[in-house]
């Protein structure tokens, strides 16, 4: 058996007629490799990447899509203390995106500053972000737009004998043609600010592939839009395609909350809307909302979550509210969900995420139990109200 397997170890394997042929081009392919000399294991130096890489990495952090940057924009009209706000799509904001307001509006001498990054009128120090009321505080908003798409920026102030346009690119101001200044032009105008992004992701073409259709970005447009209607009243809201006569959003400064969201929800939704007001003063928490109770149950969960006026996502709060549906709505059955919650701004982390979309609090767990404790005390009280549908029944048809 030795023998054998001694044999068998040695033995040659019988060669074809193509193992033939191609011997000589293999040899060569191995007599190349082996008298090619080992390449050394170099690496880079570190070094710190250029500005502009720097700058294009984190806005893509901040701007995931049209979506963000609207989000963004939207914020700032606010901030500026906007009374109305009026949005204009085209290509889902991938080709053009515009927002206008009737806020404050922006001087002429800080123009030079709109779009550079960490430049902002909201912050001086980093302790100030423990009182910090408004929404923007980091000054990347416009700046990450700028990397991404052209921008242009026209503004009038109360009180300036006309309004001034400008053009941006990559954060800096650039010249609206070649051969022209980069400075801000005179122009008319009427008190506040409209920013028009062109050109989306132009920079970027494996983000910009990997949008979804026109349509779907649009969607998130109008939602994100339909939020802060909510959220808002006292301020007018428009949103439209580029092209259409007709609004998908107007809401009038009239409008209260639950105006909006028949508006934007449906009348039958509407129809079956509590108002959750309370409070937990040791907290310092206050929350207002408008949720449905046991007569309302939806496909798709609905949950609208605004901190400090912050439109924001809190899984563990979730998750909390719907333990107390659980008990009420069928399996698989999801309620609406609007809630405003305002808290101390000491007890409130908002510098956690690049876009600000999550929120760290103190006393978590606390606030969570406050929070449920107040709806499901709504909902207990509205439960005993509870219809069902019912059917007659004819004389003879029971046995």
């Amino acid at each position: 058996m030795a023998a054998t397997r001694s044999a068998t170890a040695v033995a040659p394997a019988t060669a074809t007629t193509t193992d033939l042929r191609r011997a000589p081009r293999f040899a060569q392919k191995m007599a190349s490799a082996s008298s090619t000399p080992a390449a050394p294991d170099a690496r880079a130096a570190i070094a710190p990447l250029d500005e502009q890489v720097v700058n294009r990495i984190a806005a893509g952090e901040v701007i995931h899509r049209p979506v963000s940057a609207l989000k963004e924009m939207l914020e700032n009209s606010l901030d500026a203390g906007s009374t109305s706000i009026a949005v204009l799509a085209k290509g889902g904001g991938l080709k053009l995106l515009q927002i206008q307001d009737n806020g404050h509006g922006i001087a002429r001498a800080d123009y030079g500053r709109v779009c550079e990054r960490f430049a902002t009128s909201k912050l001086a120090a980093y302790e100030d972000l423990e009182s910090i009321e408004t929404f923007g505080f980091r000054g990347e908003a416009l700046a990450s737009i700028s990397h991404v798409a052209h921008v242009t920026i026209t503004s009038m102030t109360d009180g300036a004998p006309c309004a001034y346009r400008a053009c941006y690119a990559d954060g800096h101001l650039v010249a609206a043609r070649p051969g022209e200044a980069a400075e801000p032009k005179p122009c008319a105008g009427t008190r506040g600010t409209q920013i028009v992004v062109e050109d989306m992701f132009y920079n970027a073409p494996t983000r910009r592939k990997a949008m979804k259709g026109a349509g779907e970005e649009y969607g998130k447009l109008l939602q994100v839009v339909q939020s802060y209607a909510v959220d808002n009243p006292g301020v007018a809201f428009s949103c439209k395609k580029a092209g259409e006569s007709a609004a998908d959003l107007h809401t009038a400064r009239e409008h209260g909350t639950r105006d909006t969201l028949r508006q934007t929800q449906g009348a039958a939704l509407a129809k079956e809307l509590l108002e959750v007001d309370g409070a937990d003063a040791e907290l310092g928490l206050a929350v207002k909302g408008q949720v449905t109770g046991a007569n309302w149950a939806a496909k798709k969960p609905h949950f609208l979550l605004f901190i400090n006026k912050r439109l924001v996502e809190s899984s563990s709060l979730k998750r909390a509210l719907d333990d107390v549906y659980a008990t009420m709505l069928p399996k698989g059955a999801h309620p609406f969900v609007y809630l405003s919650l305002r808290l101390p701004p000491a007890a409130l982390d908002v510098n956690v995420h690049p876009t600000k979309r999550e929120v760290f609090f103190l006393h978590q767990e606390r606030l969570v139990a406050a929070v449920q404790a107040i709806v499901r005390e709504k909902l207990r009280g509205a439960n005993e109200a509870r219809s069902f549908l019912s059917q007659a029944v004819l004389p003879g048809m029971v046995a």
